[in-house]
C-alpha cells in the first residue's frame, strides 16, 4: 500500500526475526510477488526450513551482526523479533543511505512486534517512514470494513437473484395450462388452415401456403400473447400471486383446458402466506 506500484516485485525487502511472525511476512511478500529477500535472525536454521518450504524465492540468511550493513541495503525493513529492547534507534538511522525514489524515496519500517524493535524517534529521521502495531490496526479495521461493505452489497445481489429465480420458478407452476392453451389454441388453427387450404384448391404455390400458415401463426401468437403474460407471477407480492391463481382457473374453465390446478393453488397459496409474513 505505501510503495508505487511499480516497484512492488524490485524493492529492496529485508525481515529481521525468522518466527512465526516473520514466516507469514515472507509468505505474504512471495504472494505479492516478492522473489528475493534477506532475512536477519540469530540462527540459519528457521530460515533454512523457510527456503527449503518457499521453492523459487531467492532467500539469503545474514546473522544480527549484519543487520545494519543490511539495513543500508534495504527499501523495507519488516522487524519482527523477541528483543525487549529496540533494534534501531535514531542514531542507527539517520546515517543510513538514501533509497531510491523508485520506491517513494523513503525507508520504510514495519515494526510488528511487541515491544517495538523501532523506536519512536526513528520518525524523526528524514527519509525514513515507521508503521508499527497501531497503524497495521487501522489498516486491518479498514480492511475490515471493507470486506463488511462488500458483503452487504454481495447479499444484496444475493438477495435479488434470489428473488428473480423464484419468481422464475414460480412461473413453472403456469407451465402445463400454457401448454394446454396453447396446444387448444394449435389445434383451433390448423383445423382453420385446413379448411381454408382446401377451399383455396389443391394447386396452391408453396409460397402462397407458407404464407396463410404464418398468418395464422401470428393471429394465434398475439392473441395468446395477453392471456400467456397474465399467467405469469414474479413471487413479490399476494395480489399477483393471487391473480394468477385466478386467471389460470378462468382460463379453465373458459377454455375447458381440464387442468388439475389443485397442486398448483396449493404451492402459490403457500407462496402468498410466506410473503405475507
Amino acid at each position: 500500500m505505501k510503495l508505487p506500484e511499480s516497484s512492488h516485485t524490485t524493492a529492496r525487502m529485508l525481515v529481521v526475526g525468522a518466527g512465526k511472525m516473520g514466516k507469514l511476512v515472507i509468505k505474504h511478500l512471495v504472494a505479492k510477488g516478492c522473489t528475493k529477500m534477506v532475512v536477519v535472525n540469530r540462527s540459519e536454521e528457521k530460515v533454512a526450513a523457510i527456503r527449503e518450504e518457499m521453492k523459487g524465492v531467492e532467500i539469503i540468511y545474514r546473522p544480527f551482526t549484519d543487520m545494519l550493513a543490511c539495513s543500508a541495503e534495504a527499501d523495507v525493513i519488516f522487524t519482527s523479533t523477541a528483543s525487549e529492547t529496540p533494534l534501531f534507534s535514531k542514531e542507527h538511522v539517520k546515517d543510513l543511505p538514501p533509497v531510491s525514489s523508485e520506491v517513494g524515496g523513503l525507508r520504510l519500517f514495519i515494526d510488528i512486534s511487541v515491544p517495538r524493535n523501532v523506536g519512536s524517534c526513528v520518525t524523526d529521521v528524514e527519509g525514513a517512514q515507521v508503521y508499527n502495531v497501531d497503524d497495521l490496526k487501522e489498516v486491518v479495521a479498514a480492511n475490515k470494513e471493507d470486506r463488511l461493505r462488500k458483503a452487504m452489497e454481495a447479499q444484496a445481489i444475493i438477495t435479488e437473484e434470489l428473488k428473480q429465480f423464484e419468481a422464475w420458478r414460480d412461473s413453472l407452476e403456469t407451465v402445463p395450462t400454457i401448454k394446454k392453451l396453447r396446444a387448444y389454441a394449435d389445434r383451433i388453427r390448423l383445423a382453420e388452415l385446413e379448411k381454408c387450404l382446401s377451399k383455396m384448391g389443391e394447386d396452391i404455390p408453396k409460397k402462397t401456403r407458407k404464407a396463410v400458415d404464418d398468418l395464422s401463426r401470428g393471429i394465434v401468437n398475439k392473441l395468446l400473447h395477453g392471456p400467456m403474460q397474465h399467467l405469469r407471477c414474479d413471487g413479490n407480492d399476494s395480489r399477483t400471486l393471487n391473480e394468477a391463481l385466478e386467471n389460470m382457473n378462468a382460463l379453465n374453465r373458459m377454455f375447458g383446458l381440464e387442468s388439475d390446478l389443485s397442486l398448483v393453488e396449493q404451492k402459490i397459496r403457500a407462496k402468498v402466506e410466506q410473503s405475507q409474513k
